[in-house]
Parts: structure tokens; C-alpha cells; sequence
């Protein structure tokens, strides 16, 4: 039991990084939930016009993120090392790489947004009208696309400075975004005092301000610490990148993580697409509970970046056995974690729905996708964990197989034979694809124990 069990003080170097990520985040999705509920009030059209180009821009999230966090492999070890050099031109990388990435997601939002939003408007729906959804999310997506940049520069900046253990500014930062993103909903979605009543455009308009704010803030403070954190001198007076290094964060991080969380993500958005083949209604319902069960995973989510934190830096400090005795003990306290949160969850998943104006049909099929995430929470609270820990010795290629692999391999293939091919319920379907999830945890228990992840990569 020792094995899988640490003392306090174990676990408070993890949870000093994680908790103001855990704060941030519950922060930002509980005003994703109430974002949710203000459009919901417009109507159920809007609110899931909204879902569905949350879900095309969650691709274009988590390339980002990919990027950023496979070149954040190596930030983390070169902390651990002590070479503020490495960390300099690990961060010019992610820059270049996200602000590539940006350009070919803009290119693609533009050019073939009409289709990618006809993806989920399939099937039945009970009373709404699919043309006026339709709309909603054109217009949705529209203003969404110019704080793409923001959203890229405040993943790199947060990033690394997480990497190297701060993670109280992004989280202040996080919330000077929530505030003004809360305040400017309210007023331009409804039209208070002075403002037209805009809507979903007046939701979007918010939340593109609001990141500003947030890029801004975490900007300026680095920039104005330049002296103290050493890495933001003379950033961007040459974009010089070692060769070696280039290549290494290629073959190691960027390409396989970069593929990885695009083709999970992919996965993400067939996996809500098979699901959509059962009505406009399903779309409506999982929009309302992956809003509520997203509140709830941050203290997981956060975890995992606490990890990944505090096992790269012992392999780049070469401390290779502390990383092997911490692994199986974050893991396991993440799995507890969530055993405890999807309980609370599952308790009070009949309120939620009742927060938005819609259906019945929706509020009851919300309702029984957030109690069929909570039973399978600890599952996913110890992948997460586990995939975080293979990813900080540079074991991208495993991670790329362990991760979406599974997904397109497993998950979606389940998914569509279940959702066109039987006459069985949705929720059944859902609870199905869910529990292949299992497969993976026996997967990660057995590549956690053999040690295949403790690897030094910046030595």
C-alpha cells in the first residue's frame, strides 16, 4: 500500500501547481456553464449553434495544446536542469509552432465552415428548427475566429510559466477573463442599459474580449519579471532555435503530441457526430452535460498538469527513482480524487438541467449523460494521470497510441456501429463507449510499472 499511498508532503509540491490550475479552471467553466445557461435563454437553437462550434474550435484547441505541451516536455526538464537557456528557445519554438497553427485553422474555419457545422445537424429533433441553429452557429463562429491568436500566445506564455512551477498568475489572470467575459455577456447577450440585444454574436463578442484580457495580463507580468525568470530576455530579438533541439522537440514532442490531440480531438468530435445521428435533441443534451461534467473534471484535468510538472523536472534533474517511487502515487490519488467528485456529481446531476430553458427531452437525456460520466470518472481521472506521466519522459509515440490510438481504433468504431446500426438507447450507447475506457487503465497500469517513461531528455 505504500506503493500507492504518499505522506502530505508528497503530495504538496503537485497540488502548489495544481490548485491555482484547479481554481482557474473551475472558475473559467463554471462561467462556460452560465455562459451555457444565458444563451440557453434565447433559445434551445442558439444554445446548441453555440455547442456545435464549440466542439469544431475544441480540434483547433487542442492542436494548440498539443504543440504547446509536447514543446513543454522539454520546458519542464530544462527547469529541472537549471538551463534558462533551453527554456528560452523551447518557448520561441512553441511561439513559431502556434502561430502556425493558427493561420491553417483560420484558413480551414473560413473555408469549409458550412460543412463542418452540417456535420451535426443529422437526424430527428422535437421542435427545433435546424435552419435557425444553423445560423446561429455561423454567426458564432464568425467572431470566435479573431481571438484564435490570443487564445495560441496565452497557451505558450501560461505554459511555461507553469513549467517552471508559477501557476498563480495564468490563474489571476484566468480570472480577470471570467469577470469581464461574465460582465460582458450579461450585457451584450441580453442588451442591458445601453447595449443592443445581440445574442450569440453579443456571447462571442465577450468571450474574444475577455481573452485579450487574459493574453494580455500573462504577458506583460513575464515580460515585466524578465529579470527574475531570465528565459523572456531578448525572447523575440532573433528567432533563433538550436537545430539539435528543433529536432528533438519535433521527433519527441511537437509532431507525435501535435498529431495526437488533433486526432483525439478528432475523435472527440466523430465520437459527438455518431451520437447526433439520434436527433438534434442528443446534440442539446450533451452540450448541456459535457458543460456541467467540464466543471467537474478540472480538479482531474488540473492534477494531470500538476503531474506532468513534478515528474519532468525529477527526470530532468536525473532523479529517475524518486519519478519511479511518485508515478504509481499520483496516479492512485487522482483516481480517489475522482471517485469522490463523480459522487458529488451523480448527486446533483437532476438540478443542472433544470438551470436551462429547453425541453424536457433534453433536460431528462442531460441528466442521464452526467450521471453516466460520473460513475466512469475514476476511470478517467487515472488516465489522465497516467498519460501525463508517460508524455514527461518523452514517450510521445506510446501517448500517441495509448491516447488516440485507442479513440479511432476503439471508441468511434464502437460508437458508430452502436448509434447506426442497433435500436439501442442513446444512453446505453453511451454508457457502452464509455466502459471501453477499462481497456486503456489495465493498458497504463502495466506501461507505468514496466518504467518505460523514465527518460531524461535534456541531459
Amino acid at each position: 500500500m505504500s506503493k500507492l499511498i504518499g505522506s502530505w508532503s508528497f503530495y504538496k509540491k503537485t497540488l502548489m501547481i495544481a490548485v491555482p490550475i484547479m481554481i482557474q479552471n473551475l472558475i473559467t467553466n463554471f462561467v462556460a456553464l452560465i455562459d451555457n445557461i444565458m444563451v440557453g435563454q434565447v433559445g434551445t437553437e442558439q444554445m446548441t449553434g453555440v455547442a456545435i462550434i464549440n466542439q469544431i474550435l475544441f480540434v483547433f484547441n487542442l492542436a494548440v495544446f498539443g504543440a504547446v505541451s509536447g514543446s513543454g516536455i522539454f520546458s519542464a526538464q530544462f527547469f529541472g536542469k537549471g538551463d534558462r537557456e533551453g527554456v528560452r528557445h523551447t518557448m520561441r519554438f512553441k511561439l513559431i509552432t502556434a502561430m502556425c497553427i493558427c493561420l491553417v485553422g483560420i484558413a480551414v474555419f473560413v473555408l469549409f465552415d458550412d460543412t463542418l457545422i452540417n456535420m451535426y445537424l443529422k437526424g430527428e429533433s422535437a421542435g427545433l428548427d435546424v435552419a435557425k441553429t444553423f445560423h446561429s452557429a455561423k454567426d458564432y463562429l464568425a467572431i470566435m475566429l479573431i481571438g484564435l491568436v490570443p487564445f495560441a500566445l496565452e497557451n505558450v506564455y501560461s505554459g511555461t510559466l507553469r513549467e517552471g512551477g508559477i501557476a498563480t498568475v495564468p490563474m489571476y489572470a484566468g480570472i480577470a477573463a471570467v469577470v469581464t467575459n461574465t460582465v460582458l455577456n450579461a450585457l451584450l447577450i441580453f442588451g442591458l442599459g445601453p447595449f443592443p440585444v445581440m445574442g450569440v454574436k453579443g456571447a462571442a463578442i465577450a468571450t474574444v474580449i475577455s481573452r485579450f484580457v487574459q493574453t494580455g495580463i500573462v504577458i506583460c507580468w513575464t515580460h515585466w519579471k524578465r529579470n527574475e525568470l531570465v528565459y523572456p530576455k531578448s525572447l523575440y530579438r532573433r528567432l533563433y532555435v538550436p537545430k539539435e533541439l528543433i529536432k528533438s522537440i519535433s521527433i519527441k514532442g511537437l509532431i507525435p503530441l501535435t498529431a495526437n490531440e488533433c486526432l483525439w480531438s478528432l475523435g472527440i468530435a466523430s465520437l459527438a457526430a455518431c451520437y447526433s445521428v439520434r436527433g438534434v435533441d442528443v446534440v442539446a443534451g450533451q452540450n448541456i452535460s459535457s458543460t456541467v461534467v467540464n466543471l467537474f473534471n478540472v480538479l482531474f484535468i488540473a492534477f494531470g498538469s500538476g503531474v506532468s510538472v513534478v515528474i519532468g523536472q525529477l527526470l530532468g534533474a536525473n532523479e529517475l527513482e524518486k519519478a519511479k517511487d511518485a508515478a504509481p502515487k499520483l496516479i492512485t490519488f487522482s483516481a480517489l480524487l475522482c471517485v469522490v467528485v463523480g459522487t458529488v456529481m451523480a448527486l446533483f446531476a437532476p438540478l443542472f438541467p433544470l438551470m436551462y430553458k429547453t425541453t424536457d427531452a433534453v433536460r431528462n437525456l442531460a441528466t442521464a449523460f452526467i450521471i453516466v460520466s460520473a460513475i466512469w470518472m475514476p476511470a478517467h481521472g487515472m488516465l489522465h494521470a497516467t498519460y501525463f506521466t508517460l508524455r514527461s519522459g518523452g514517450k510521445t509515440v506510446i501517448t500517441f497510441f495509448f491516447d488516440c490510438g485507442f479513440s479511432w481504433c476503439v471508441s468511434v468504431p464502437l460508437a458508430y456501429c452502436l448509434a447506426h446500426f442497433t435500436s439501442l438507447n442513446i444512453i446505453v450507447i453511451y454508457f457502452i463507449v464509455q466502459s471501453a475506457e477499462l481497456i486503456k487503465c489495465v493498458i497504463g497500469a502495466v506501461l507505468i510499472k514496466k518504467g518505460v517513461w523514465l527518460s531524461n531528455i535534456v541531459k
